[in-house]
């Protein structure tokens, strides 16, 4: 059974982002490749919550938050997420940031 899906705002920006960035810097069938790998994991892991690696941030705001990397190429980039009653997608970013500090920033173009 899995859980529902709930996305924040947060990570529609991350994930409009990179798209975005992917066209510019890549072309439209990367940006695409890359959209399938964010739905196919998050499908995924509505399936099974307990795939992704507990993360220990010593913000209290960031308490039991999960992660798990998308499929290669994409495997750089992080999903960050909540699960419970429903699965709350946080955060999608690359794994090389401060993630402590980045994770509760709002997203930047960059």
């Amino acid at each position: 059974m899995s859980l529902e899906i709930s996305i924040s705002t947060r990570a529609e920006q991350d994930m409009t982002l990179q798209y975005r960035w992917y066209l510019e810097n890549a072309d439209e069938q990367i940006a695409e490749r890359y959209l399938h790998a964010v739905h196919e994991t998050i499908h995924t892991v509505a399936g099974k919550p307990d795939l992704g690696r507990p993360r220990h941030f010593k913000a209290p705001e960031l308490a039991q938050i999960r992660s798990i990397p998308f499929r290669k190429p994409f495997n750089r980039l992080l999903l960050f997420y909540w699960d419970g009653r429903t699965l709350r997608i946080e955060r999608v970013m690359h794994g090389a940031r401060d993630l402590p500090r980045r994770l509760l920033e709002d997203p930047e173009p960059s």
